[in-house]
């Protein structure tokens, strides 16, 4: 074999080698990324998962608000690349146990009483002012601890996004519990965008941040900002009003 030869099967021997790594690494990476995703998330291969809707005010009995069908297909690819399937039930119809099956409920209180269920169980320390007059402005803004968090309509608007699990290794409950549809779907979006970051944060842990959308009226779900890790005071039961 001359020098030319055995130059032309060593490039071709480290070209597959290289080639090899590559592809293994890659693999890798995206292997590692996906159990990382289905940790989080509750989700592995085939199993089951919740996403629990509020009726429509004034809809049909059936009828789900278009934004909360928004919201599912922001979440719907993050199931779909887990290998997992989802059931859609509405808020009185959930009957399961909490952490059975990964859950995403989407809905503020006045209008999902499962998420009223999940904010009294799990995050006592907010409240979300629902039974004042239509033209109060403190009606439906969501206190945590000593903070208040006013809805502006069509300028302000906040929602909590939270990973409640009740001990180590139990199915997530995703709550995304917002003053408005638009502000679930908001939520739903900054879950799908930034769920790799939350990963990394939090892990498997409990957390719950509150989002604000901002000018909704203008950019719709598009603009959003992180408040903050509200997750301490949201988790202190509130004290009783004497």
């Amino acid at each position: 074999m001359n020098d030319d030869v055995r130059n032309i099967v060593l490039g071709v021997i480290a070209t597959a080698v290289s080639g090899g790594f590559g592809w293994f690494s890659r693999t890798y990476l995206s292997q590692r990324a996906l159990r990382r995703k289905q940790a989080f998330l509750g989700l592995s291969d085939g199993s089951d998962c919740l996403f629990v809707v509020n009726r429509q005010m004034g809809g049909k009995e059936s009828s789900v608000h278009r934004n909360d069908a928004f919201a599912l297909l922001e979440i719907s690819a993050l199931i779909k690349d887990c290998g997992a399937n989802v059931q859609i039930v509405t808020h009185d119809e959930a009957r399961q146990g909490f952490g059975e099956r990964a859950e995403f409920c989407v809905g503020g209180p006045s209008s999902n009483a499962r998420t009223t269920a999940h904010l009294t169980s799990m995050l006592p320390g907010v409240q979300v002012d629902v039974g004042l007059a239509s033209d109060h402005p403190d009606r439906g803004a969501i206190r945590i601890g000593e903070e208040r968090y006013r809805w502006e309509k069509g300028m302000v608007e906040y929602v909590l996004l939270a990973r409640l699990t009740t001990r180590q290794g139990s199915r997530p409950v995703f709550l995304l519990s917002g003053q408005t549809a638009n502000s679930n779907q908001a939520a739903a979006r900054y879950l799908a965008k930034h769920h790799e970051q939350l990963a990394r944060k939090y892990r498997r842990e409990s957390f719950c941040i509150l989002l604000k959308v901002i000018n909704s009226d203008a950019y719709g779900p598009d603009v959003t900002e992180l408040v903050g890790d509200v997750t301490g005071p949201a988790r202190t039961p509130a004290p009783a009003v004497a």
